[in-house]
């Protein structure tokens, strides 16, 4: 299936693997007919402090983001009647892996108690690409672009994430995944490795696909 027929593409993936700049590329290969939705970091004030305090600040942080993905959702579900496909950086039933990475017991259950009641509201996607990476190659993208919040990202904190990625969609079924080791893959800079991946969904038969160019 050619990538601009599908309704719906989420795109997903650990700190630093590239969600975004996949996400931009899929929309401006797509063209006008493309409906785009990224993930607004920068635009939840407790961000930058949760990782100078994760103890004190990782419960607002995270329950921002869970109402900004929740009315990203509720875009998603409204027709458009001039744009056929929506790409975009998230997949909004992996929210609870950070939840369960960064809250304490009781802040977990506040916060699944919350999730519950939201969680009918979320559409299916209809192709999810999930984007790995080694611990080290995210702890290199996430230096090299430099954002000020992310110098306290360790790879030890990466490591653990990339695990919660991986334990997730090994139970992962609503919708198909197309998994792509992304350590040798550059999607923004080289043409080659774009139209590569894409030959690749458009071949795609079955539900899960696994990805994967040596170096």
């Amino acid at each position: 299936m050619l990538i601009g027929n599908f309704g719906h593409i989420a795109i997903e993936g650990p700190i630093g693997v590239g969600k975004t700049s996949l996400a931009r590329r899929i929309a401006k290969h797509i063209g006008e007919s493309c409906r785009l939705i990224l993930e607004n970091p920068e635009g939840n004030p407790f961000l930058a402090r949760f990782y100078e305090d994760p103890a004190r600040y990782a419960l607002p942080a995270q329950m921002f983001f869970l109402f900004q993905r929740m009315r990203d959702m509720a875009e998603i579900s409204q027709p458009d009647m001039f744009r056929k496909t929506t790409v975009t950086d998230f997949l909004m039933e992996k929210d609870p892996l950070f939840a369960r990475l960064t809250l304490n017991d009781e802040e977990f259950h506040l916060y699944q108690q919350m999730y519950s009641r939201l969680e009918s509201a979320i559409p299916v996607p209809d192709l999810v690409i999930y984007l790995q990476a080694s611990p080290e190659k995210l702890v290199e993208r996430v230096k090299r672009r430099g954002i000020h919040y992310e110098r306290n990202v360790g790879e030890d904190y990466l490591r653990r994430l990339a695990e919660s990625y991986s334990r997730f969609f090994l139970h992962y079924d609503a919708a198909p995944v197309f998994m792509v080791n992304s350590d040798n893959l550059n999607f923004v800079e080289e043409n080659r490795d774009f139209e590569l991946l894409l030959g690749r969904i458009e071949k795609m038969r079955g539900t899960r696909e696994f990805f994967n160019r040596g170096a």
